[in-house]
């Protein structure tokens, strides 16, 4: 009887996380939303941008958060964060930051560190080690620096953000971040018309168009139809040029098995050619899909096994959903047995990939991407900068590029005079030229032209470091959004330099 009370409870809690998610497990599934509960996120800085982006995490039920601050609530904080209020001035602003995010979803843990986060890193840089992802909110640029060096030698992607007056930042660190789940937006039917495998080829033979009634032909599945068109104008071309082309007409209609050139880029790569004990699940699963491709396949991936909504009868297209279906299966099958026997011969566990993730793969495999930042140390060193691509944006004044330039121009400000520019009212006008010898200085290391508007340089000054909590939520809203794509590694993040400008409501991106 308490066996059955216990089944009935845990179906319960089931149901109701189902109804309290669900809007986002049709986005990324149930393993989606494991991989996220499984996550743990760590915070560096309560500010209002930092404390946005965790709200945006703990709704959806991430599984832990830890925040690492060692400041004190001031009224500057009240002013800007809305999770920090007037009675908590005074107090540990990572307590009261960690209190106040708790109570937005029970399913969620977290924990919080009154520390500096410069004295962490120094201390026991190990710590980090344990997490999914971390965020570095409103970082000085000195220690940014450190974390980064810190995160990047263990593997673990960093997500800088920041809101600075009207202006907002993100910047994604990564060695290397694997996709099987990119979600395209515009991707093709995987109907494999062109190169039919036999179970297909033996239903579209079986199928005399010519003896079915009006209403039978009405509702014969398309690829049926589209199928024996392009086998009779092969027929008729094949006198007169190649058997192989396609009618333009059937190649809107149609996807061809081809593999694409990012997937063969996979296949070349470094990851998938040099395997060892250490590598990736994801760099052998494409080693073996590589070796379907090569033999098995045909020059084909594997079929995904699923076929778009139609104009058929039910009878019909249940058949043909289960020829696809069938044929999915095997292909899968067959890169799971290569899958075993490449794990065997890099000296680990023959099973230690799941049919289930081989199989999502498979689904996915003409989808595959692999995203690899550059480091912040790259990024920061003169002689390592894009300078030619920062060159060819500032050609556009009002490119978002300026910005960017503006936001270092100020972290530089930071390090030489211990504040921001414009900090005190009285100041604003006295850090104008300060500021701007700060951004000259930054040109001339990358032998950059001096122009950026003087507008750019005052508009930085009048902000004085603050932070819009309007920008912040917005940027709040952005990085969480890139922190759940990297934990649960599904849908492709940005690479790598994110800028939003909130004057005029625009923004983009930079590979830097």
């Amino acid at each position: 009887m308490t066996s059955l009370k216990m089944a009935a409870t845990g179906s319960a809690k089931t149901m109701d996380k189902e109804k309290k998610y669900d809007r986002q497990l049709r986005l990324w599934g149930d393993h989606g939303q494991a991989a996220l509960e499984a996550s743990r996120v760590c915070l560096v800085n309560v500010t209002a941008t930092g404390t946005e982006t965790l709200k945006n995490l703990i709704l959806p039920g991430v599984g832990w958060f830890t925040i690492i601050d060692g400041g004190k609530v001031t009224g500057e904080d009240v002013g800007n964060n809305f999770f920090l209020e007037r009675d908590s001035i005074g107090k540990s602003r990572a307590e009261v930051a960690t209190e106040c995010l708790l109570e937005l979803n029970s399913d969620v843990r977290g924990d919080f560190i009154d520390e500096n986060p410069e004295h962490l890193l120094e201390a026991n840089p190990e710590f980090f080690r344990s997490f999914s992802c971390v965020i570095a909110a409103q970082m000085p640029e000195r220690t940014l620096l450190s974390l980064a060096s810190v995160l990047w030698n263990y593997g673990i992607p960093l997500l800088v953000c920041r809101s600075y007056g009207l202006i907002g930042y993100m910047r994604v660190v990564v060695k290397e971040h694997t996709v099987i789940e990119s979600h395209p937006d515009n991707a093709h039917s995987d109907l494999r018309l062109d190169r039919p495998f036999p179970a297909l080829t033996a239903y579209v033979d079986a199928i005399d168009m010519d003896s079915l009634s009006k209403k039978d032909h009405s509702h014969t599945p398309f690829p049926v139809i589209l199928m024996k068109n392009l086998i009779q104008w092969r027929k008729e071309l094949e006198p007169r040029s190649r058997q192989t082309l396609i009618p333009p007409s059937l190649l809107t209609l149609m996807f061809c098995s081809q593999v694409p050139s990012e997937i063969q880029a996979l296949f070349e790569d470094e990851g998938c050619r040099n395997l060892n004990a250490e590598s990736s699940d994801f760099f052998v699963m494409t080693k073996a899909l590589k070796e379907f491709v090569d033999n098995e396949g045909k020059g084909a991936l594997p079929l995904r096994g699923a076929i778009p909504d139609m104009f058929a009868d039910s009878e019909r297209y249940i058949q043909l959903q289960n020829i696809y279906k069938d044929q999915a299966k095997q292909d899968a099958s067959a890169v799971a047995s290569r899958v075993s026997q490449i794990l065997s011969s890099i000296g680990r566990p023959s099973h230690c990939i799941s049919e289930e993730v081989i199989r999502l793969f498979c689904r996915n495999a003409a989808f595959l991407r692999v995203v690899r930042t550059r480091s912040l140390e790259e990024e920061y060193n003169p002689e390592k900068a894009c300078v030619n691509e920062m060159g060819v944006q500032l050609e556009n004044p009002d490119s978002e590029i300026a910005l960017y330039i503006m936001l270092r121009a100020v972290d530089r400000f930071q390090q030489q005079y211990g504040r921001y520019p414009g900090y005190y009212d009285d100041q604003v006008e006295a850090d104008i030229p300060k500021l701007k010898a700060c951004m000259c200085g930054l040109l001339q290391e990358w032998s950059l032209s001096p122009y950026i508007k003087d507008e750019y340089v005052h508009e930085m000054c009048r902000y004085g470091g603050s932070e819009l909590h309007s920008v912040a939520a917005f940027m709040g809203g952005a990085a969480a959004q890139e922190v759940i794509k990297l934990v649960t590694k599904q849908f492709v993040p940005f690479n790598n330099t994110y800028i939003y400008n909130a004057m005029n409501s625009s923004s983009a991106t930079y590979n830097l």
